[in-house]
């Protein structure tokens, strides 16, 4: 940066010169420069552009440091590492979402399900809750607000209609 000895800045030229000669004379290095780290040349011409944007509004400070092509480099590269944090940040997230594939189900447990909703609600719920979801008959009463005799009675008729309907080959889709 220049000191209190450094030549006086160019009274009489517009501020927008000397950063148009910079920006000629640097944009296409600083951008090939950014292209080989990115791979991406249009991503490169976005962080060079980006970098040149914000000298330019701070130019009346930067114009004045010794190698103000030093200032943009640092702030393209400082862009180009962000992008490439944010890109890494966005994949694993993409990574971390991504739905994992459930094999096809079996054809017992279609033949299940298609038989479980053939029966009364109240059957049906007691018997998932009892053999699926492993609670106690105590449970599914305090749950379901009725005697455990009621649950006992859901428990054995859900039973016997299953058997009815898994035992019919016609119900199997055989």
């Amino acid at each position: 940066m220049y000191g209190a000895d450094s030549p006086p800045i160019r009274v009489g030229v517009e501020t927008g010169a000397d950063f148009d000669e910079l920006y000629a004379a640097s944009f296409q290095g600083l951008t090939l420069q950014l292209y080989a780290y990115l791979g991406d040349l249009a991503e490169a011409q976005d962080v060079v552009q980006e970098a040149f944007c914000r000298a330019f509004g701070k130019w009346k400070q930067i114009r004045r440091y010794d190698d103000p092509v030093a200032w943009v480099r640092r702030v393209a590269w400082n862009l180009a590492t962000s992008r490439f944090r944010k890109q890494k940040t966005a994949l694993n997230f993409l990574r971390r979402q991504r739905e994992e594939r459930a094999a096809e189900p079996s054809p017992d447990r279609v033949a299940l399900v298609r038989a479980l909703a053939e029966i009364p609600p109240q059957q049906r719920r007691a018997v998932v809750l009892h053999y699926m979801a492993q609670l106690s008959v105590a449970e599914i009463a305090r749950q379901e607000g009725v005697a455990e005799g009621t649950v006992k009675s859901w428990l054995s008729r859900g039973r016997a209609a299953l058997a009815g309907r898994l035992s019919d080959p016609a119900q199997k889709g055989f």
